[in-house]
């Protein structure tokens, strides 16, 4: 498969999984649907590992950084987005989602001392300003019902904790413990962990056994969880992290146009202007932090 075919593969569908989330909010909590999605993704993985003769058994050290990885980017992360949109549009929460671009090098050049240009920085400003023009408006116009202010909030936590799962999962990398596997054991643990934060809310673990429900957390699950990430792992072997990374750019193009057509989202001009400037602002980061490279 072609890397054209693998790059299209992942923006396509982490772009429509923010939409595909919609369908999870309602008769079942967001923290039991991410129970269901990351240990049925969990198995699907350890099969895969399995049959492609890796090895699954790892010393209590590595599962200690399973375990933090598990917490950050597939407990405390999904529930925080899962969460935002009950508060805002798939397209909004997907937008800022993608400030993670910025997070992760500024946070890299905090954790790990790499190198920062200063065009990164006004990438990042850029970035930041499009999120402020972009939520702004609607939060100084939305009623404390509606309560924009919250979802945005917990939509751009979400991304710092992602980030900071980034930030665990390069730090285990250096110690050389495989991607496949390494994630495969920390859905696991992410699944475990929201299901402990599940339990003690005091949530039920009811399923809702509509097409809707079902439909969408089997995407999820197998597309979103596994195909996708299969491909960007591929993407990123072939042609390295800063290339494939215009990924996590273009997937808010994607959840932007699914928005427009089955949420009704207008595109009035602080929607574009933030759009375009998170857009900038996202190219800026990767493109500078690419250059080191050549």
């Amino acid at each position: 498969m072609n890397n054209t075919v693998l790059y299209l593969i992942a923006v396509l569908i982490w772009g429509s999984t923010w939409f595909a989330i919609e369908f999870q909010l309602g008769v079942v909590e967001p923290e039991v649907s991410i129970v269901y999605r990351y240990f049925a993704a969990t198995v699907i993985m350890f099969i895969w590992c399995k049959y492609r003769g890796l090895s699954l058994k790892f010393k209590l050290s590595s599962h200690a950084w399973f375990a933090l990885m598990g917490l950050l980017m597939f407990c405390l992360n999904y529930i925080l987005a899962y969460r935002a949109q009950i508060h805002i549009t798939s397209a909004m929460s997907a937008i800022a989602f993608s400030s993670i671009v910025w997070m992760n090098i500024i946070n890299a050049r905090l954790i790990f001392g790499v190198r920062v240009n200063a065009r990164i920085y006004l990438g990042a400003l850029l970035g930041m300003s499009g999120i402020v023009v972009l939520f702004g408006p609607q939060v100084t116009s939305a009623s404390l019902q509606e309560n924009v202010f919250f979802g945005s909030m917990l939509a751009l936590l979400g991304a710092l904790t992602a980030s900071f799962g980034n930030m665990a999962s390069q730090a285990a990398q250096k110690k050389h413990l495989p991607v496949l596997q390494s994630n495969a054991w920390s859905m696991l643990y992410g699944g475990l962990f929201t299901a402990v934060i599940a339990l003690v809310q005091g949530h039920s673990f009811a399923f809702d056994l509509t097409p809707a429900y079902v439909l969408s957390l089997a995407y999820l699950t197998v597309f979103g969880s596994v195909v996708a990430f299969w491909a960007y792992l591929t993407l990123l072997g072939r042609i390295g992290a800063h290339k494939a990374g215009y990924a996590t750019v273009m997937f808010p193009v994607v959840a932007l146009l699914l928005s427009m057509l089955f949420e009704g989202l207008s595109l009035d001009v602080y929607v574009v202007t933030g759009f375009v400037l998170v857009l900038t602002g996202n190219v800026l980061v990767l493109r500078t932090a690419r250059t080191p490279d050549r």
